[in-house]
């Protein structure tokens, strides 16, 4: 006999809209007549392990709908990346709570999760389906045009170039943004939608996709602070040189490393640092400063795309259709269709987990250091309705009496 149990988890980083899909699932799950229980597991695939597990059957319509739109994971998250053992553990307390359906809303790490689970399920005999929900501000999910949680990002990193752009402009001097992305360059390249006049920052975008050259830089930087009389530089956290070293390895004493034995990247600030010295020592520029702007740009409240906020819920919603009246496992792509709208579709889970999607070429200018009107034209519509909007004085010069 059918349980009629259901599991949803988070992994990874938070974003300012994965609650949606989070609610998008509860809700959605809660039509059908076969599901039972909604329960949630706390701090990921962590909290399915330890079996720290919630009933969210019980949670209020009207509470789902204020968590849902409320930044960050709701039921927290985790940065485990489980391995065979660790997936063996996660089907065992799926199998002991009679679990039919799982759901994991995360990025690549969690895709591969999911893709495990449902191996060994499958290899068991067990019937379980499994969902995986596309989520990760890093907008690198191979199948997928663009993933919940990006646009949201996006829209804060345009926006806090366009004011670092104004604050600039009236104290004139070098300012450099470091944004996240270890291999793929999306959001960076967001900074450009903060871009309004052509003398408007940022002046020069390096991206991951690009070989990174220190001299090159510091090129640029000169030429364009001759050109303007300042600059404003976004720079991915994830630059590297021509061997895959990352430029914050190079300049760096002492190097960090997370649990996974990857260089920490985001939330050191070392990087702007490392690079503003660069610029001062090596061109003589007295004004310059660095900002990182780490977990900033993930959950920050108040600053959210109402189309990422509608796609996130609908992805939640649509994986719950595709387990409850398909026959197979997958992950949740959106597709674009016409100038701007999407449709959903449900990828092999193979097909996503383990991949990594990078910008594309059309979307990098010629000069490595800027974005196409095709990038502007695909970013554009994610942003949402509402982006704030600079102005410039239109001065009237006075005729010098003293100083002519």
């Amino acid at each position: 006999m059918s349980s009629g149990k259901i599991l949803v988890a988070q992994g990874g980083g938070p974003t300012a809209v994965i609650n949606q899909s989070l609610a998008g699932v509860v809700l959605e799950a809660r039509r059908f007549r076969d599901c039972t229980r909604v329960y949630g597991a706390l701090h990921g695939v962590r909290g399915i392990v330890n079996e720290d597990l919630v009933d969210l059957t019980r949670e209020t319509s009207n509470n789902l709908e204020q968590v849902a739109a409320t930044p960050s994971s709701a039921l927290g998250s985790t940065r485990d990346k489980p391995d065979q053992a660790y997936c063996q553990e996660i089907f065992k307390v799926l199998r002991a709570h009679q679990i039919e359906q799982f759901y994991y809303i995360g990025g690549n790490d969690s895709s591969d999760t999911v893709r495990i689970v449902s191996e060994q399920a499958r290899a068991a005999g067990y019937p379980l389906r499994c969902l995986h929900i596309p989520k990760t501000i890093d907008n690198d999910l191979v199948g997928n045009d663009h993933t919940p949680g990006f646009p949201s990002a996006a829209r804060f990193v345009a926006q806090a170039f366009a004011g670092a752009n104004l604050d600039n402009a009236s104290l004139p001097g070098v300012y450099v943004g470091v944004v996240m992305g270890r291999h793929a360059g999306f959001l960076t390249a967001a900074a450009a939608l903060g871009k309004k006049f052509p003398d408007d920052g940022p002046h020069l975008i390096y991206l991951p996709e690009r070989v990174f050259s220190l001299e090159r830089f510091l090129a640029d930087v000169k030429a364009t602070y001759e050109r303007y009389g300042r600059c404003v530089i976004a720079v991915s956290e994830g630059i590297h040189d021509a061997s895959g070293a990352a430029i914050a390895t190079l300049l760096a004493k002492e190097v960090e490393r997370d649990a996974h034995g990857n260089v920490q990247l985001s939330g050191t600030g070392a990087l702007a640092d490392l690079l503003c010295d660069e610029i001062k020592s090596r061109l003589g520029i007295k004004r310059v400063r660095g900002d990182t702007f780490g977990y900033l740009q993930r959950s920050f409240i108040g600053c959210v795309s109402d189309v990422d906020q509608r796609e996130a819920r609908e992805v939640g919603e649509k994986a719950v259709q595709f387990a409850m009246w398909g026959e197979r496992d997958g992950s949740v792509a959106i597709k674009r269709t016409g100038y701007y709208s999407v449709d959903y579709e449900l990828l092999p889970l193979d097909a996503v987990a383990g991949k990594t999607r990078v910008m594309e070429d059309a979307f990098i200018s010629a000069s490595g250091t800027d974005v196409t009107d095709a990038f502007r034209l695909y970013l554009r519509p994610l942003l949402g309705a509402g982006m704030p909007d600079a102005y410039r004085l239109r001065p009237a010069p006075v005729e010098k009496i003293l100083k002519r």
